[in-house]
């Protein structure tokens, strides 16, 4: 558990270090033969706009890395019966195909998504 929760707080720290502008290329050395891949995804989200969505995945560790009503959100692969689901403080992004949900995880269950979104062609 310790190793996974610093290799999560290490990417989280190396995805906002890899926004600034100053940054051009980012080189990580995991243990082992892991490898960081980096793949950015636009998705329309009708009326809620466009959500453009990093996924950064080392190894055991998978992220989705976006800004949702002007907050960044590092959101963390968790379990899901289909698709793939993140967490990140009140927000989860689940994918599936070429799509994906927002949900405000603050409200009840069965409250509606935030966002429904499809992947922008």
């Amino acid at each position: 558990m310790p190793k996974t929760f610093f290799s999560l707080s290490l990417l989280a720290a190396l995805v906002g270090i890899a926004g600034c502008s100053d940054a051009t290329e980012l080189t990580l050395s995991l243990p082992g033969d892991a490898t960081v891949e980096r793949t950015s995804v636009a998705y329309d989200c009708g009326a809620a706009g466009r959500l453009d969505v990093e996924y950064v995945n080392a190894g055991p560790v998978s992220l989705a890395v976006f800004t949702y009503d002007e907050e960044p959100v590092v959101a963390s692969n968790v379990v899901a019966a289909s698709g793939a689901r993140y967490a990140g403080g009140r927000y989860v992004w689940w994918s599936k195909g070429d799509g994906g949900t927002l949900h405000d995880a603050m409200q009840a269950e069965d409250a509606p998504p935030l966002a429904t979104c499809s992947q922008a062609r």
